[in-house]
């Protein structure tokens, strides 16, 4: 790998006496990894039963280095079911630094593809809300995809200007996430095109919009909360600088000092960062609290939807999936069903592309079901359940969007590999009839 001359002249200052090594790294296999997602599995039995080894990555609990062959991970049947999310090792030390509790109200600010906002849900385990935002629409309908593969219930998609949308949600937030867009100088091992893509002009205009970013995030975060910055580049510019100029412009925050058992000391407190040398391929990230301050006024939470007179229909046919079903969030717009968040905010005007589960739609007097909805909740909560090994061949056929034999009685039922859920199918007479999307198909 050929990088440019004023890139190796800026990480001497930063590497010092260690560039050679970092060099000499540059030439190796970046790191690969995964984040187990607990919303529908357990770290020890799931990364047991993958075709690669897996070993604890000291940057989050439920982050995992992956060794061996790891070609068509992507396509594993556990991950079509959410399972888990691959993902960068080093990349998950930010949500560690946010320290969501269960019950938070969490905002993702620059989410797409979704890798922090899968931790993120995963830390919450269906409590509080998650509101994840991506600005550009073709990377928010992939943020939207994996929300919906991860089962996140308690969640909010949008496609929003950051600045409307923090200013608009004013102190909603217990912890807000800024995972900036950046120079990617922490990419170039995994995706070359990135060193064809810097310079010193890349450098400073990415710095001048993270700080931007991080102004407006600001708006967002309660008296008493917190915020976290990350990119997955090394630049002082775009790191130690965006934080001394966004902390000299608002002395309602505070840094803290972060003492995690991974990466590096940065040039500020409340700054760590991580290196190829420190098992990572490059992050940065740093952690603020939001002492006092005024802040606009936070938006109402939504108590009640308008009635609609399918209800009762829809709730019979639901009845007839789920075993429990939340009624106090049910949801129908223009024959479209929804389960909404408990905690969801007014969202006039903020570019919502989904908020909750898409459940189905009404449509000729009966409710044809949508994928998220058997993504979104766990086997024992639905009425018939055709649970395959991962070695049975209908695992295959089904993520292939073939008819399979079936043993349940007649009706929707979702169809799970080793108790991870895949999506759903109409069973009758001994068939399934299969619902898998086609665009998540095996071609």
């Amino acid at each position: 790998m050929t990088l440019p001359q004023d890139y190796i002249a800026e990480i001497q200052e930063i590497f010092g006496a260690e560039t050679e090594r970092y060099l000499q790294l540059m030439a190796q296999p970046p790191y690969k990894g995964l984040s187990v997602n607990r919303l529908k599995a357990q770290p020890e039995p799931l990364t047991a039963h993958l075709p690669c080894a897996a070993e604890k990555s000291p940057f989050y609990r439920d982050g995992y280095y992956l060794t061996g062959d790891t070609d068509g991970l992507g396509k594993h049947p556990y991950h079509q079911a959410g399972a888990f999310y691959i993902q960068e090792p080093s990349a998950s030390s930010a949500v560690t630094l946010l320290d969501v509790q269960e019950g938070d109200k969490v905002l993702d600010l620059c989410a797409a593809p979704g890798g922090k906002s899968a931790q993120i849900a995963s830390c919450l385990h269906g409590t509080g809300l998650l509101w994840s935002n991506e600005v550009v629409k073709n990377r928010a309908r992939i943020l939207l995809s994996n929300f919906e593969r991860m089962g996140v219930r308690e969640g909010v998609v949008s496609s929003c200007y950051p600045e409307v949308l923090c200013e608009k949600l004013g102190g909603f937030f217990d912890k807000v996430l800024v995972d900036a867009p950046c120079s990617g100088e922490g990419m170039f091992r995994k995706n070359p095109e990135a060193v064809t893509e810097w310079s010193r002009e890349h450098v400073k205009a990415c710095a001048e919009r993270q700080l931007s970013i991080l102004h407006s995030a600001a708006h967002a975060v309660k008296v008493g909360g917190t915020l976290v910055y990350s990119t997955c580049t090394f630049s002082r510019e775009e790191n130690e600088g965006v934080i001394q100029a966004f902390l000299s412009a608002h002395p309602d925050f505070e840094a803290v000092t972060v003492r995690e058992n991974f990466g590096r000391p940065s040039g500020v407190p409340c700054g760590v960062r991580i290196t190829p040398m420190d098992g990572g391929e490059g992050h940065f990230a740093a952690k603020l609290y939001r002492r006092d301050g005024s802040v606009s006024a936070s938006p109402a939470l939504r108590r009640t939807v308008k009635p609609d007179p399918k209800t009762a229909e829809v709730l019979r046919a639901l009845s007839d999936i789920l075993t429990d079903i939340p009624q106090e969030r049910l949801y129908i717009m223009n024959d479209k069903v929804f389960f909404l968040p408990a905690l969801y905010p007014d969202n006039t005007g903020l570019g919502v592309m989904r908020a909750g589960v898409f459940a189905g739609e009404w449509k000729k007097n009966r409710l044809e079901p949508a994928h998220a909805l058997f993504m979104a909740f766990l086997p024992s909560q639905y009425r018939r359940v055709l649970n395959l090994s991962l070695s049975d061949v209908r695992v295959t056929d089904f993520l292939q969007g073939l008819e399979i034999d079936c043993d349940t009685v007649n009706g929707y039922a979702a169809v799970a590999v080793d108790g991870y859920i895949l999506g759903f199918g109409k069973c009758s007479g001994g068939r399934l009839k299969n619902k898998y999307p086609k665009g998540l198909r095996y071609v």
